[in-house]
């Protein structure tokens, strides 16, 4: 099933966003719809709450008086952290049962407004950020909700900042126009991108094969690559030794594939094909075949595991190296390479654009890259200089 987390700041309209997914068929997960449920009369929760604080903050039906719970819980920090321990496991295992309970097909909307806060960003396939201007969002707050403008203006300041948000965004909607605009925008994300999203990852499908297409560079592939590389860092735990964004992309000014290559470096083959099921669930199918890096010492090639993305809207490879071999140092190298030599940067330039033109009707990359790495074996003895001149390590 493909995950989505949803979030947004207070007044940002993320209900508006959830809704429609649900609309369209997404199995809408709601945190603070569960926070409510797990702390409803007759609930252990509501017990335990009661123990911890007292009878004080109980309704005159036995129902939670959450501001009288508020004004205990949240007098101190010490009361807080009470809060959220009985609370936080509830709501974490309330969630699970809903999601274990969707079919394998599903598209579930995990609507979770302190995503950013918590930092879940790495829990998700993907994460959608629903987004108005701090103007908009007041007086939402002021008109639909009663507060006073002092009091929205603070609930906004105390949550997570725009910069935090778009540094885990993988989807950014404004929310502060006409209602149609974003609703427009969400039924193109679930058709165009969620619905084959989830069919990749369920079919272990990679995406189709074309033709080279070089594009300018991108001041956003960086963040967009350390997006990626957080999820596979989650995934991989233990047995990564260092994930990193190498190939073009990585190479400021330099125009390239519009593909994030990255590294995931392990110890042995054996790590690589451990992890190759939890890859492939998290969005990264293993594609099929012998996969491997031409060996620079003259001993024929050096094996590796290739996994691609599964989001139709953001092209992936993901190389999986392990340290039995110097293929994983050599990407690195190359990279810093390219990075600190502006001219060998710009011949690269010219021989990726000059490839890219002669293989533009192949409908695949294959021959591109093939003729690419002839070039490319000749610079790391370059880079090995460099590197000794240098005094450069990975």
């Amino acid at each position: 099933m493909l995950r989505v987390g949803l979030t947004g700041g207070i007044g940002a309209g993320k209900s508006t966003v959830a809704n429609r997914l649900a609309e369209h068929g997404a199995v809408l997960v709601d945190s603070d719809r569960i926070a409510r449920e797990v702390v409803e009369p007759g609930t252990e929760g509501l017990a335990r709450l009661v123990a911890e604080f007292g009878d004080g903050i109980l309704a005159g039906d036995g129902s939670l008086d959450r501001p009288a719970l508020a004004a205990k819980a949240f007098a101190d920090d010490e009361s807080r952290h009470r809060l959220n321990a009985i609370v936080h496991p509830l709501v974490g295992a309330r969630t699970g049962e809903l999601m274990a309970a969707a079919k394998p097909d599903a598209i579930i909307v995990h609507d979770i407004p302190l995503l950013v806060e918590n930092g879940l960003a790495t829990a998700y396939h993907l994460v959608v950020v629903v987004d108005a201007p701090v103007e908009v969002r007041v007086r939402r707050l002021v008109s639909a909700r009663g507060m006073a403008e002092e009091d929205a203006r603070a609930r906004i300041r105390a949550q997570a900042s725009t910069e935090q948000r778009r540094a885990v965004a993988d989807v950014w909607l404004d929310n502060g126009g006409a209602e149609d605009t974003v609703l427009a925008e969400v039924d193109a994300l679930w058709a165009d991108r969620l619905v084959p999203f989830e069919a990749n990852v369920r079919l272990r499908r990679p995406r189709p094969p074309m033709s080279p297409k070089i594009a300018e560079y991108d001041l956003t592939w960086p963040a967009q690559a350390e997006r990626v590389l957080a999820r596979v860092r989650t995934v991989a735990g233990e047995l990564a030794r260092r994930a990193d964004h190498i190939g073009s992309t990585a190479v400021p000014g330099l125009p390239a594939k519009d593909v994030l290559d990255l590294q995931l470096t392990v110890s042995t083959l054996d790590d690589a094909d451990t992890l190759g099921g939890l890859l492939a669930d998290a969005g990264f199918p293993r594609l099929d075949g012998d996969w491997a890096d031409d060996a620079q010492d003259g001993t024929g090639t050096w094996p590796k595991r290739l996994h691609v993305g599964a989001d139709p809207k953001r092209a992936v490879n993901l190389h999986v190296r392990s340290l039995e071999t110097p293929a994983w140092r050599l990407a690195l190298l190359f990279r810093d390479f390219l990075r600190a030599d502006p001219d060998e940067r710009d011949d690269y330039r010219d021989v990726k654009l000059r490839l890219a033109e002669a293989h533009a009707a192949d409908g695949s990359v294959a021959a591109y890259a093939d003729e690419k790495q002839e070039w490319v074996n000749g610079v790391f003895a370059r880079a090995e200089k460099w590197a000794s001149a240098t005094g450069w390590t990975p």
